[in-house]
């Protein structure tokens, strides 16, 4: 699976979560749904994702569909 199909399922996720959490625990949740918005807001200008370097060290992304490895550092493409 490519790496940034798996950042943006991480983001969705866990703005959902922190959605239902402000809404059904405390309204200070909605502070790491801002900081998930922040992190999507900067990565769109400086290409830096810290959940993307998280993902390549362990591994994430790096096969394609089929299973095979791709030679060059793009997955699927």
């Amino acid at each position: 699976m490519q790496i940034h199909l798996l950042v943006r399922r991480f983001a969705g996720t866990f703005i959902l979560a922190s959605l239902l959490l402000a809404h059904y625990h405390n309204p200070n949740w909605l502070w790491f749904t801002a900081f998930v918005g922040f992190n999507l807001l900067q990565s769109s200008f400086t290409n830096f994702c810290p959940l993307q370097i998280v993902l390549k060290k362990i591994g994430a992304g790096e096969t394609c569909g089929g299973g095979e490895k791709k030679s060059d550092s793009s997955c699927c493409s």
